[in-house]
């Protein structure tokens, strides 16, 4: 039998044969210091897409209590009286349909399949209380969920779970624009109150590949980390209050806008990451920093007699927009020249961002997407935000002459408006996508000591050599946040026992942890072992215990199997 599902991350491509010209080639503007002969310029256009639903027909996904070895727990089975109830708790919203649930049993990556066979969806924290207070009393075992798009397994069922869906809390309660302050309930999707914080002056602070479609109740549930993490920090210091449904249906009402607030135990923190395993987010109170205003400039025509007078530095001025991609020749001066950035741009600098030669690959294979750049090991993406304009162009000039003179970067390109800046983006965004594409893929998300950030990588093809279709490291270098995946035709139960706890083990030996921002969830719950000692790991099902004695709250995820 083959299933169609609607994938969360569809592909828009464009091109215009006028596109190039409106991007400054970054040879043509510093000379380095080499010497003539130096490869530079880029050539063809760059994609951009845009996240939509559209259908597409796939085979169907191996239930994930038949891949890996996981047994229910002594949990009710939902009965007919049961689907009464719930119809009476959210009438016209309790989903039974084979085809309907069928998305929501599976997860975005295709490696995880659930066999719920009810999904509900309130609008309100009411009525979350009245459903979990329901299922507490019946013992029935509950998976929330928001946009689906994780990669650990935690958004879907593992066996026949009902899915609490919050895809209907999607409104905006409150914005304070003096403050930045956004409260709104857990199921607004991340672009969507970006779209109203940016129409307000303000940005979210959080920024993710997937922002068309998860909802910022899941991002603080998994404590997303993301793109403008370098700038932003954490969840745990943006996210002001919480609004929470405990497992016997109680209200939490911490949802505070307070900047400052000492009294007693913070106890948002203790869901900010929790994955859906202590209660159930119905609403958010978040801090949004201001709009930058560097974010526009003039267009450069190279033709133009007086663009010929203009200085070097005012020619990059020109040319800045927000965004530069480079290629670098080895990690050694990847990280050399993350120190140069960090050092020479410092407050305005929002996101350093890094790319091996095989990423670059794949975009191109699966999303026909082209490098503005010559080919190179490793590919970095700079991004400033402030607020001046001719500050801004300045420090990057300067580091843009630096690095290229001192031959640090062999070749790079600027955008000038907006939607350039998109599309270099898109290359860094979509590799995820891109590997979804290449066969069945196994996804690592770890924190290492930025020296040791791609020795995994290396180690990691030398051990598995031709086991693997692919072996690519990506990710937030500014943060020390490695993305690994492997590539295979297949799922291999040989192939992922020569991976883990391989890859949790090398991890743990350079003291870093097993996952940076994507969380535990299903896939990588056993590993927790690995990033948190012993009595860390016993308070933890301790606080489980006291907060969802019965467990019916995400079972199967985050924290370790029990014997």
């Amino acid at each position: 039998m083959v299933l169609c599902r609607v994938p969360r991350w569809s592909v828009g491509l464009w091109a215009s044969p006028g596109w190039w010209r409106t991007t400054c080639t970054l040879r043509a503007l510093v000379r380095p210091k080499r010497g003539p002969g130096c490869p530079g310029g880029a050539s063809g256009p760059l994609a951009c897409s845009m996240f939509s639903k559209v259908s597409s027909c796939t085979p169907e996904v191996m239930l994930t209590q038949e891949r890996y070895p996981v047994q229910r727990l002594p949990f009710s089975v939902v009965s007919e009286e049961d689907l009464a109830a719930f119809e009476r708790l959210v009438p016209g919203r309790v989903v039974t349909d084979p085809e309907e649930l069928e998305v929501s049993n599976v997860d975005w990556l295709r490696t995880a399949r659930g066999c719920s066979k009810v999904l509900l969806r309130p609008r309100t924290s009411e009525e979350v209380s009245r459903i979990l207070r329901y299922c507490h009393e019946r013992n029935l075992a509950v998976n929330p969920q928001g946009g689906n798009t994780g990669l650990v397994g935690g958004s879907v069922p593992v066996f026949d779970e009902i899915i609490l869906s919050t895809a209907l809390m999607n409104q905006v309660t409150s914005f304070n624009s003096v403050s930045g302050i956004l409260t709104c309930q857990a199921g607004c999707v991340l672009e969507g109150l970006s779209r109203y914080v940016q129409e307000r002056d303000f940005v979210m602070p959080l920024d993710l590949g997937a922002k068309g479609s998860c909802h910022i109740g899941g991002n603080v549930a998994t404590n997303a980390g993301g793109l403008r993490f370098l700038r932003y920090g954490s969840l745990h210091g943006t996210v002001l209050g919480l609004e929470v449904v405990l497992a016997d249906g109680t209200v939490l009402d911490c949802l505070t806008s307070l900047r400052k607030d000492n009294t007693g135990y913070d106890l948002k923190q203790l869901f900010i990451g929790s994955e859906g395993t202590l209660g159930v987010i119905t609403a958010v109170s978040i801090l949004c920093p201001p709009r930058p205003k560097a974010v526009n400039v003039a267009f450069l025509d190279l033709d133009t007699g007086s663009d010929l007078e203009m200085s070097m530095l005012a020619r990059l001025a020109r040319c800045f927009l927000e965004s530069n991609l480079a290629s670098c020749p080895g990690f050694a001066e990847v990280l050399q020249t993350f120190s140069t950035c960090r050092g020479m741009l410092g407050e305005i600098l929002s996101a350093f961002e890094f790319m091996d030669a095989e990423c670059m690959q794949l975009v191109q294979q699966h999303l026909h997407l082209a490098s503005p750049v010559q080919e190179s090991a490793f590919y970095l993406l700079v991004e400033t935000s402030g607020s001046s304009t001719g500050h801004d162009a300045e420090k990057l000039g300067c580091f843009l002459e630096q690095v290229l003179g001192s031959g640090l970067v062999t070749d790079g390109t600027v955008a000038t408006d907006e939607s350039k800046a998109q599309a270099l983006w898109a290359l860094r965004e979509r590799i995820t996508e891109a590997l979804s594409r290449d066969g069945y893929v196994y996804k690592y998300d770890v924190s290492l000591p930025v020296e040791r950030l791609y020795d995994l990588v290396t180690d990691l093809r030398a051990r598995l050599g031709s086991q693997a279709r692919r072996v690519v490291g990506y990710g937030h270098l500014g943060d020390g946040n490695l993305h690994l995946n492997v590539t295979v035709d297949a799922f291999s139960a040989a192939l992922l026992d020569t991976l883990e706890p391989y890859v949790y083990a090398w991890t743990a030996g350079q003291r870093g942890s097993v996952s940076a921002e994507h969380g535990l969830g299903f896939r990588k719950r056993d590993a927790l072992r690995y990033s948190k000692p012993p009595p860390a790991v016993q308070l933890m099902q301790q606080l489980k215990a006291l907060l969802d004695p019965k467990g019916i709250l995400n079972p199967y995820k985050l924290l370790p199997t029990q014997a």
